[in-house]
């Protein structure tokens, strides 16, 4: 993608001219990068598409209980809900993306897309989003090309890690980048794909607070709501809703506002919810659980 462009707005003027769809560019970057072939590329997003699936069977159908206490099987609690708030299909988003996040927080195997700490989200929104509109293995593997090139401007020109941007960097970029995949998917064009820009400001300011420093709480709960939101954002883009600021103007608010953002709200479990009286309460007793008692040199 750097090799083309660094701006969303050189990723559409290329395909205008040349007359690719979106995710043909992203292609020739990862063969370029990779020295490998686009049949081995698709292979791979392919084989990639499959363990976000894993994962979130596994969610849905294992014992999903972290050594902190703090992850105890959402996913399976709400899917059994027989409360459904909205409807079947947002109940079955909402246990997909917690349940794949799930499977990150007790060790299990995932697709950091883009980081481990918000790989729910787009295991959930693609997972659904087959389902629902019975789309073929090919269009969802586009989409995740599609959605990788969003992440690849948005780390040139944000950041996409926690510890650099705060939350708004990590389940904000997967939200933009799972809005993205949905609207390709379903045929939107180049303009109406690039409303990812509502997410973005959905996401805006969102800092990375994780209790005890573990990737949990309120890690998982966000990438259920950030399913929702690019959800949400998708809908609002195949409408032609306009976002009104450019998604590039967007993603320099999102660099700019994780540049200015304290240090105790990156990933430092020092502020917000990991510094409350409950959070404290946890980190103790996480740290005291997890301490092996050495023995002594001089003892010896």
């Amino acid at each position: 993608m750097s090799l083309l462009f660094t701006d969303f707005k050189s990723w559409q003027e290329h395909c205008a001219e040349t007359g690719e769809p979106l995710y043909q560019p992203v292609l020739a970057y990862e063969t370029d990068q990779k020295g490998r072939s686009e049949e081995y590329i698709w292979e791979n997003i392919a084989n990639a598409f499959e363990v976000m699936k894993d994962a979130v069977q596994t969610g849905l159908t294992e014992n999903m209980q972290s050594r902190s206490g703090m992850v105890n099987n959402s996913a399976k609690k709400v899917a059994k809900s027989p409360v459904t708030v909205l409807s079947p299909e947002f109940q079955m988003l909402v246990s997909r993306a917690l349940g794949a996040k799930e499977v990150n927080s007790c060790m299990g195997r995932v697709v950091a897309a883009p980081t481990a700490g918000a790989s729910g989200i787009l295991p959930g929104t693609l997972t659904t989003l087959q389902e629902l509109h019975g789309l073929e293995d090919r269009t969802i593997h586009e989409g995740l090309l599609v959605a990788a090139g969003i992440a690849l401007i948005i780390e040139q020109n944000a950041s996409l890690a926690g510890a650099v941007g705060g939350c708004q960097a990590e389940t904000g970029s997967a939200g933009a980048m799972a809005a993205g995949a949905i609207v390709y998917c379903l045929g939107g064009n180049v303009e109406q794909v690039f409303t990812v820009a509502i997410t973005i400001q959905c996401m805006l300011g969102l800092v990375c607070d994780p209790v005890a420093g573990l990737v949990e709480v309120p890690c998982i709960v966000r990438n259920a709501s950030a399913a929702a939101i690019a959800f949400s954002s998708a809908q609002m883009a195949i409408a032609g809703v306009n976002a009104v600021i450019p998604v590039d103007q967007c993603v320099a608010a999102l660099g700019e506002v994780g540049e200015s953002m304290e240090r105790k709200y990156k990933e430092t479990a020092e502020g917000g919810l990991a510094n409350t009286p409950r959070a404290r309460e946890i980190e103790n007793f996480v740290l005291v659980q997890d301490v092996e008692i050495l023995p002594d040199e001089d003892s010896e």
